[in-house]
């Protein structure tokens, strides 16, 4: 089984499933304590809990307390709910920012989504016009998770400052990959992205900040996440992060070696997003009247996606392939191919000779 679809989760690194297994000791062993509790047990978990937590902090912006949650879905809600002013975002973003709507409607407060550009980053001119002085919150992107555009953070954080607005940053893509922007004040990303476990994140809030609780109970992260911790699920996240850290650029020139190869292995392709503002470990394509259903029927021994994740299976066009000006026809022919760190160029070569034979045959 050839796996491409790193957008959607990654491989657990080894190193990661290393630190895990002491925090999960059963009877007669002296890892599973409560890391809320007093006791050494607990204590031994406490430490295990900051120790994560100092690893996780290495790849966000100095200044800034990292608190743990159950995924960025978590983590971008307690910022889109507990916090004050209008909000402003764009039709390319994840369903976890543009399904709070409601939510954020119900407090009396506004919820405006702006278009993007054709290569899918913000339209910059469209936020200007759109900022004012009531606006409380700009959420964007880093890196899109269905066609790995790059936004223009810095500018999006300037319009934000002018205003008076604080920006939310989607970093989940970008999270242990590229460098992180110091002009957000809020970043929410997740473990499982980064070759870490499923089940938790993490949320970055800039010094000085305060936002209400999404979740009420014994008051741990700060009183703002209540919740008991799993020193298992923190201690995989924190050395996924060290990991990541350190690999960054070897991930980083590896991944580009499998963008160029496979970009030259799908001719008769079209690239939806940006060419160059984008990271190259998502390739989104498309190709005229192609049945994506049944391609990926067909295409057994090939992980791949037909767009994001949280909303396969649901018939629907992909919102971010309408956002940048695809039609109904050209979305639903598209197909999003995500490689990383454990993916070969061999395998690469392999799925894109089984792809594409599929493809051509049902042209017959």
């Amino acid at each position: 089984m050839i796996y491409l679809d790193y957008q959607a989760t990654t491989p657990l690194a080894p190193e990661a499933r290393e630190a895990m297994l002491r925090w999960l000791d059963g009877p007669g062993g002296t890892g599973f304590g409560n890391p809320h509790s007093p006791h050494a047990m607990g204590r031994q978990a406490r430490a295990a809990v900051e120790l994560a937590r100092e690893q996780v902090a290495e790849l966000f912006p100095p200044g800034g307390t990292v608190i743990f949650t159950s995924g960025a879905t978590e983590s971008l809600n307690t910022v889109l709910q507990g916090s004050a002013g209008d909000v402003l975002t764009f039709a390319s973003e994840h369903a976890a920012v543009l399904d709070c709507a409601a939510a954020v409607e119900k407090q009396g407060r506004k919820f405006g989504i702006l278009p993007v550009e054709h290569g899918g980053r913000a339209d910059l001119s469209a936020l200007r016009r759109a900022a004012a002085n009531g606006t409380g919150i700009i959420a964007a992107m880093l890196v899109n998770n269905e066609i790995g555009t790059i936004n223009p953070l810095d500018k999006i954080g300037t319009i934000a400052r002018e205003c008076g607005a604080l920006v939310l940053c989607d970093a989940v893509q970008a999270f242990g990959r590229i460098a992180l922007s110091p002009d957000a004040d809020f970043i929410a990303v997740s473990a499982h992205k980064i070759h870490g476990p499923k089940g938790i994140g993490a949320l970055w809030i800039r010094d000085g900040l305060k936002l209400e609780p999404l979740l009420f109970g014994g008051g741990q992260e700060g009183d703002l996440r209540s919740g008991t911790l799993s020193p298992a699920l923190c201690a995989g996240f924190g050395a996924a992060a060290k990991l990541a850290g350190e690999r960054m650029a070897q991930d980083a020139k590896h991944i580009g070696a499998l963008w160029r190869h496979a970009r030259a292995l799908f001719p008769d392709w079209t690239l939806n997003g940006s060419e160059n503002d984008r990271w190259q470990g998502n390739l989104n394509l498309h190709r005229s009247a192609l049945d994506v259903s049944r391609l990926m029927s067909e295409v057994r021994g090939v992980c791949f996606s037909a767009g994001s994740a949280c909303a396969s299976g649901s018939g629907r066009p992909s919102h971010v392939l309408r956002a940048i000006g695809l039609d109904d026809r050209a979305a639903k022919s598209s197909i999003r191919l995500g490689f990383g760190r454990y993916t070969t160029l061999d395998e690469i070569e392999e799925a894109a000779q089984i792809i594409n034979a599929a493809a051509a045959a049902q042209e017959l």
